[in-house]
């Protein structure tokens, strides 16, 4: 284990997200795929989130990540989701027609510590994903 630090502390927090676009449409891919990776590397980095793994499938987004106790998983995915949504609605208009009502993700997320399972099966799901991206996350 890697232990991370930060000014007064030292900590092991690893989660596991997933999050999905508005009726699980098949709109992550090409130049909007693109985006959204960059969009979300942007704001993990000016929060300090270290991203071990993620893969972007057309319509959904799964994260292995671990985030410092100051920031709490429901602020990163609302900066995450809020972020993307309003900046990639907003440089692919052809999403319009798609999203009338502006809202690009889905209303939920999924999240999970790596404590019941090892961060190795998390690792090697995440593998097998990028495989067979619709077999074994539906």
């Amino acid at each position: 284990m890697h232990y991370d630090t930060g000014k007064h502390c030292v900590f092991y927090h690893r989660y596991h997200l997933v999050w999905s676009t508005k009726y699980r449409y098949k709109v992550l891919l090409g130049d909007v795929r693109c985006r959204v990776r960059d969009i979300i590397r942007q704001v993990c980095a000016e929060n300090g989130v270290d991203i071990i793994r993620g893969v972007l499938s057309s319509d959904h987004v799964h994260m292995f990540v671990s985030v410092p106790p100051k920031l709490a998983v429901s602020d990163l995915m609302r900066l995450m989701k809020g972020r993307s949504s309003h900046k990639v609605q907003r440089e692919f208009p052809h999403l319009k027609k798609r999203y009338w009502g502006c809202h690009f993700w889905g209303r939920g997320y999924f999240s999970t510590t790596n404590g019941a399972i090892t961060e190795d099966i998390v690792l090697q799901y995440l593998e097998n994903h990028i495989a067979d991206p619709t077999g074994a996350s539906r």
